[in-house]
């Protein structure tokens, strides 16, 4: 095999175990086999490879390695491991097997990503349809929300299911503290405010918790409105958040500035507004208009749409922010 004398699939190197072992599976095991592909690293120079029992049991006992876990699943290549570090007379190292996590409100496949990834399909593995750990840091999800998420779930062998919103819980109280407010309206249209107050500018905290942060936003009486609370609240009045109250019915015609107890909306003044696009987790694209405030904001921040959820800011244009949604 080493010198070449045969192709792949004409040899392989078996451990010789007892064929009277319970487990048919378990008796006398692939150790080698021969390979022609070429390695990601070493190209061609070898021809004969380690299966991966083997190679566990080799690897961990030269690397020191005191612990392993691996999934319940693996429970016959832990035998085949045990197996050859008795042959060798080295001691075994602690193993901890445990069951499968299943993401309650996720659909995850690695081979599925892979494929889509290789197609072009996704836009690389930082997609967020892949739910890779780059996907994860593309939305902004701490690592240490990542951290704090496995180990609330701890070591178990049984299989469980656990809801991804515990994840955002967790990730919710990393940013919720420091995270800028700024306001954004998805599928936007317009109203212009009848007999509007002249107020040209608007002082507003940056977070609603934290003094000493504010921003400017600048206000002509023309707003971008969502379109669902334009339809769903025609014919009511209702208050421009931090600003002041209308009512919509076809138009908007203002009413008073008293904070009353009525619904609550979104809005971006139009001559106050960049072009905004937000990935979502499953791939579409929410697009609609941001406050301008929005455009001093580095690459990489991440902050909270008021009524929307925690975003972060992918990529800065001239006349477009591009964000990917992390969770509400």
């Amino acid at each position: 095999m080493l010198k070449g004398k045969y192709n792949e699939g004409q040899a392989a190197l078996r451990l010789k175990t007892s064929m009277q072992h319970p487990n048919p599976a378990f008796r006398d095991r692939v150790l080698f086999r021969v390979s022609d592909r070429a390695h990601p690293r070493v190209g061609k120079k070898y021809k004969v490879w380690p299966m991966l029992e083997f190679s566990w049991a080799i690897d961990d006992h030269l690397l020191g390695i005191t612990h392993v876990i691996r999934g319940k699943d693996l429970l016959m290549e832990t035998e085949m491991c045990k197996f050859i570090w008795d042959i060798f007379g080295w001691p075994c190292p602690t193993i901890i097997h445990t069951g499968l996590i299943r993401l309650q409100g996720v659909k995850l496949s690695k081979s599925k990503a892979q494929k889509e990834v290789k197609a072009g399909t996704y836009s690389g593995w930082d997609d967020p349809r892949t739910w890779s750990m780059q996907s994860l840091a593309l939305r902004g999800i701490s690592p240490h929300a990542v951290r704090d998420f496995i180990a609330s779930i701890g070591l178990n062998d049984n299989d469980i299911e656990v809801p991804i919103d515990n994840l955002y819980a967790i990730n919710r109280k990393i940013l919720d503290p420091v995270a800028h407010r700024y306001s954004f309206v998805a599928d936007p249209v317009t109203v212009e405010v009848n007999s509007a107050p002249k107020i040209k500018e608007i002082k507003l905290k940056l977070h609603p918790e934290r003094e000493g942060e504010f921003k400017k936003v600048k206000v002509n009486g023309r707003f971008y409105i969502s379109k669902k609370d334009f339809a769903s609240l025609k014919s009511k009045e209702v208050r421009l958040m931090h600003l002041y109250n209308i009512m919509l019915d076809g138009f908007a015609d203002f009413t008073s500035q008293e904070n009353k107890e009525i619904p609550r909306i979104n809005w971006v003044p139009v001559d106050f507004s960049v072009k905004t696009e937000i990935l979502m987790p499953d791939g579409t694209i929410v697009s609609g208009f941001a406050e301008k405030n929005c455009e001093k904001l580095k690459v990489g921040t991440i902050i909270q749409f008021e009524r929307f959820g925690f975003v972060r800011l992918d990529k800065k244009a001239k006349t477009k922010l591009n964000f990917v949604f992390a969770h509400n």
